[in-house]
């Protein structure tokens, strides 16, 4: 079904508000905007499948009543961008929501299973993509546009019922609900500009006076790419951003020495140089913390840690969660230091591994080799 008047997306939203589940998937382009455009949005319950032209509605308040719902569960697969999309042009956070990717690492798949991957593993079908890189905003789409588009959703709706009958039987529904539930928050989506830095590529490598130099043209790059509604790469590059915190220009001429500059305008660069004027006054009580991964520690503390992995590795073989959505090696470095604030202390994890962890570091149980394979001794 092509939705594209208003009778025909509030019928299917009132058909679909009936189903305790509904599936949901979109596509949108962001290679030349600050904010992705959504150009379609594609849902499905058990009965039918739908695919909605946000571009020729005017009225879309039926589909966010729809995502809204607090009666009719939103499945999507890897939601982050899809809710990022539907919270901007449609003015609302869908809720409640599923993650089938999430879901998936609870039932002994990868963490980051693609939805080919999915499919292929909870309904046996193989997927096509050879619309993959399609310019979805271009109208009118094809046929075969359309069932690719449908696709994403068809089998999503098949997919989440295999994944929560097995779930319910093994008795994870509330494991994956505690991991889905940040991806429920409003801050998830919105962009804080004053932390903007932190995503940028190698801010890490910085010292704590440049870092606070790449907060403040980190965050005078996001409000100037959302005021010209273009991609923050298109002000300055990451590499550009960390070079210039390398090395703050004082002066016009300093700073249009750095390559990757030239597009900037003169009132560019003196915005620009009162963010790097900002950041290298800032008190020291105000600068940035440098967060580096804790690999390269003490030879000792190295090898407690693969002690550690090995038994998390162990732990997931034998309940079939995915070890990546457990803990990361760093997570269990912090763990060694401070415990207390660990996840492994809260929740499912604490559940499936925490009390484990606890005896191996208190010595009270070991690891040992036993036909090719590691045992808990």
């Amino acid at each position: 079904m092509y939705i594209s008047t208003l009778p025909d997306l509030t019928a299917f939203c009132d058909r679909a508000a009936a189903h305790a589940a509904i599936a949901i998937d979109t596509e949108f382009l962001r290679e030349r905007t600050y904010h992705p455009r959504l150009c379609l949005v594609q849902a499905a319950t058990p009965d039918e499948c739908a695919v909605i032209d946000p571009l020729a509605l005017d009225d879309v308040s039926p589909l966010a009543a729809l995502l809204e719902n607090p009666a009719v569960t939103k499945v999507f697969h890897a939601c982050s961008q899809d809710m990022e999309v539907l919270h901007h042009a449609l003015g609302v956070l869908p809720a409640p929501i599923f993650d089938t990717q999430v879901a998936a690492a609870f039932l002994g798949e990868r963490l980051q299973i693609s939805y080919n991957g999915l499919v292929h593993a909870f309904c046996g079908v193989d997927l096509p993509k050879s619309e993959s890189l399609t310019d979805w905003s271009r109208r009118p789409l094809s046929p075969e546009q359309v069932e690719y588009a449908l696709d994403d959703v068809r089998y999503l709706i098949e997919a989440y019922a295999v994944i929560e009958e097995r779930l319910g039987a093994q008795g994870r529904m509330g494991w994956v609900a505690d991991e889905i539930a940040p991806l429920t928050r409003l801050e998830h989506y919105v962009t804080d500009p004053r932390a903007a830095y932190q995503r940028v590529k190698r801010v890490n490598s910085l010292t704590r006076r440049q870092q606070a130099v790449a907060r403040e043209l980190a965050a005078w790059r996001e409000a100037r790419a959302e005021a010209m509604d273009i991609p923050r790469k298109w002000v300055i590059s990451d590499e550009v951003l960390v070079a210039l915190a390398r090395r703050p220009p004082k002066t016009a001429a300093d700073l249009k020495r750095v390559r990757g500059t030239d597009q900037l305008s003169e009132r560019d660069v003196e915005v620009a140089l009162a963010a790097v004027a900002r950041g290298t006054r800032c008190p020291a009580a105000n600068l940035p913390n440098v967060v580096r991964s804790r690999r390269g520690s003490s030879p000792e503390l190295e090898s407690v840690t693969d002690l550690m992995f090995a038994l998390l590795r162990l732990v997931s073989k034998r309940s079939g969660v995915a070890t990546a959505i457990i803990a990361s090696r760093d997570d269990l470095l912090d763990y060694i230091d401070r415990p207390e604030r660990s996840p492994l202390r809260d929740g499912w994890r604490f559940e499936l591994v925490g009390t484990l962890m606890d005896d191996l570091l208190a010595g009270n149980i070991g690891l040992t080799v036993k036909d090719g394979g590691i045992e808990i001794l």
